[in-house]
């Protein structure tokens, strides 16, 4: 049985300092699954917790945080961001006190599937090169997708800097102007450089899956976050211990 103080408790959960988290329970202002919280120095069984509750706003309790994000366009994957709003300003600010980081990037003005953790592991093992996490985008092109496009994204491309010809795991036409790519790397702008490299122009690209795990088996609209069970995890890569 794991036991943390109250104290250690909301500190964990990213709701402030020690400082701070002492005086949200002092005031009164704590139910730990629907019993008020008096004292910091109170012990809890973390097996058991449910939900913590400030001032109304109940919150899962969760010691690793595993979140997924249909990510926008016009987003930059970096807590210091040059020129576009940051993607962690989608996120309540305690996830970002946790430590909460982002399991590979997307570029600004790609949408889709982006995974958000503050487990180390789980960081590497989905963006390690040698675990080789497929990952599936839909890219809009600029002119029609033909055959000898679609058999050149699989045989492979040579891309600027690489020495190696890089190829598709998959790459499958869906209409005129849309094609489905998986790969497995995660090479600087890969998926549009493989566009541009078989003749054509990317001018829209969605991430829709890692591994196995679907955004649309998620359910979530442009810009919302939601939480992933293991499951979940599994499904992207990740099998936690």
């Amino acid at each position: 049985m794991a036991k943390i103080t109250a104290l250690k408790l909301l500190q964990s959960q990213g709701f402030g300092s020690r400082t701070e988290c002492s005086a949200l329970i002092r005031q009164k202002r704590i139910h730990i699954d629907e019993r008020p919280v008096a004292d910091p120095a109170e012990e809890w069984n973390t097996e058991t917790i449910r939900f913590i509750n400030i001032d109304g706003d109940s919150w899962p309790f969760f010691p690793q945080l595993y979140l997924a994000l249909n990510k926008p366009s016009g987003y930059e994957c970096s807590q210091q961001p040059s020129h576009h709003p940051s993607v962690y300003e989608l996120f309540p600010p305690q996830f970002l006190r946790r430590g909460l980081q982002s399991a590979g990037r997307l570029d600004w003005d790609t949408e889709g599937l982006l995974l958000f953790t503050d487990d180390g592991p789980c960081i590497h093992a989905l963006t390690s090169p040698k675990k080789h996490v497929p990952k599936t985008y839909l890219a809009c092109t600029d002119r029609p997708v033909t055959a000898d496009f679609v058999e050149h994204v699989r045989k492979g491309l040579v891309l600027r800097d690489e020495p190696e010809p890089v190829a598709a795991l998959e790459c499958k036409k869906i209409t005129e102007n849309l094609v489905e790519l998986t790969i497995d790397e995660g090479k600087y702008h890969q998926v549009r450089r493989m566009i541009a490299a078989a003749g054509n122009h990317c001018t829209g690209l969605e991430r829709i899956a890692i591994g196995s795990l679907q955004l649309s088996d998620l359910h979530l609209e442009r810009g919302q976050w939601c939480y992933l069970s293991a499951e979940h995890l599994a499904a992207a890569g990740y099998n936690q211990a």
